[in-house]
């Protein structure tokens, strides 16, 4: 799963779409963080419910708005 659209964002706290590279099922993330860890560990390791199939070995994590280690 990669994220295809950023709904909203209150400081980290953000809602997004999903969207899976290989079935191309989309899926609303309700409660997501805005860190490098969650950008390049915990949203590629996400299961499409459609397939089943998380990140291939292309995925490209989207930037953070704000730096890791800076208080918000």
């Amino acid at each position: 799963m990669k994220i295809k659209e950023k709904l909203s964002q209150n400081r980290r706290d953000f809602t997004a779409i999903l969207i899976c590279e290989h079935c191309g099922n989309e899926e609303k993330l309700e409660s997501g963080y805005d860190d490098g860890y969650y950008h390049n560990n915990v949203i590629p390791a996400m299961k499409c419910e459609k397939c089943g199939k998380t990140a291939g070995d292309n995925y490209n994590p989207m930037g953070t708005v704000y730096p890791d280690g800076f208080q918000v």
